[in-house]
């Protein structure tokens, strides 16, 4: 259907004519207006009718810095039966630790604090703190034991990987150029 913007006024025109000539004042005043608002309403929907295309482009980083973290835990601390399964757990520990440590560096701490006081005076101090995240694509450097009762683990996260890893899941688009037909 194609729109023809002086064929809908000719016909706007025409029918206020008619309307003037066989109602009263006020509901003449009422239909022009419904006219107008339709008219209106009609020459803007047919600016809808044409049809766009809009090309995307991925957002790149220039640089990718490469994140690093160390783990420690001590293996005497550890619960086992004997210093074999002690020392796997210690392993684990410090892996885990080093991995809190990369959230801390890409998501941030969360610290909670609270004090409380009782006649002016400082009567209870506590601070805690967290961290919550998702860490893909860091790889272990190395794990080694530290003095004779600690294993420490090191960590290494390319934020060039994290990027693949997120374009493989996310998609993330900025509009290159727009074409209206």
């Amino acid at each position: 259907m194609k729109c023809n913007k002086l064929q809908l006024l000719e016909n706007m025109i025409a029918i206020q004519k008619i309307v003037n000539i066989q109602i009263s004042k006020p509901i003449v005043r009422f239909v022009n207006i419904c006219v107008v608002t339709a008219m209106l309403s009609m020459l803007t929907g047919c600016q809808s009718m044409f049809t766009k295309h809009v090309e995307w482009e991925t957002i790149e980083p220039d640089s990718y810095p490469i994140l690093s973290a160390v783990g420690y835990a001590p293996i005497n601390a550890q619960l086992g039966l004997d210093a074999s399964i002690k020392r796997l757990q210690a392993i684990k520990a410090s892996k885990l630790d080093a991995y809190r440590e990369l959230a801390e560096q890409v998501y941030g701490q969360k610290v909670d604090g609270e004090q409380s006081l009782a006649n002016l005076v400082l009567t209870d101090n506590q601070l805690r703190s967290s961290v919550e995240g998702v860490i893909r694509g860091a790889r272990v450097v190395k794990t080694y034991p530290v003095g004779s009762d600690t294993y420490a683990t090191e960590l290494e996260l390319n934020m060039a990987t994290v990027y693949d890893i997120y374009l493989s899941t996310a998609k993330p688009k900025k509009i290159r150029k727009v074409s209206y037909y």
